[in-house]
């Protein structure tokens, strides 16, 4: 079981966000496929069982953006489920050191699907229901191999219907020092998920919560 330690940043000036990101020497985790679309299912029970555990369970499906040369190639998708986990006492222990509460440390499993239709269709006989839909579009970045600081971290900006922000993965003290760089300190960390930033976006709009999709696709 992986342990993923991570951390979200608001992003208002988008433009600057690339400035910084360049001084920085970030270049795309895969040119290949520099913006993925993400559609991303939330599976429980009615009673909200794995939710009360601080449990997860999503399937994800992952679309590159078409771009260039391939834009008429038809792009391969991704299916991951993913199972995620409040950390262990162990995991919580060894972050001592570096104030683990301020970060999400959670573990994770994730396994890559050939598709998703069969297993939603084995979590819906299990008594569970895909209850809460969100999309965003994801661009990963990596700092460059000289930044020996930076070794497994992943700068991974994201375009959502509640606005952009950037999620920080890694060590701990590689994610404080790419938050300095860019601009931010720990006052500025976001612990919280999308769901729970969608539901509040949606108390103070006044709207009533359904799924986080973008207009176009509601």
């Amino acid at each position: 079981m992986a342990r993923e330690t991570e951390i979200k940043l608001k992003i208002s000036d988008l433009p600057a966000f690339h400035c910084a990101l360049k001084r920085m020497g970030a270049h795309l985790a895969d040119p290949s496929t520099p913006k993925v679309h993400e559609e991303n299912v939330i599976f429980d029970t009615p009673q909200g069982g794995l939710a009360k555990h601080g449990q997860l369970l999503r399937i994800r499906t992952e679309t590159p953006e078409a771009h260039g040369k391939s834009k008429k190639a038809v792009p391969r998708q991704r299916v991951i489920l993913t199972f995620k986990q409040p950390a262990t006492r162990l995991a919580v222990a060894e972050m001592e050191g570096v104030s683990h509460g301020s970060y999400k440390v959670r573990d994770e499993i994730e396994v890559e699907l050939a598709e998703s239709g069969n297993l939603t269709r084995i979590f819906e006989g299990l008594g569970m229901s895909g209850w809460f839909r969100y999309e965003k579009y994801r661009t990963t970045f990596r700092l460059p191999a000289s930044k020996a600081w930076a070794k497994g971290l992943l700068i991974e900006l994201d375009q959502t219907p509640i606005g952009t922000f950037v999620e920080l993965e890694g060590p701990a003290e590689a994610i404080d020092r790419a938050a300095e760089e860019l601009g931010y300190s720990k006052r500025n960390y976001i612990l919280k998920n999308y769901l729970r930033l969608y539901m509040e976006d949606c108390r103070r709009k006044g709207e009533q919560p359904r799924h986080m999709l973008f207009p176009n696709r509601r």
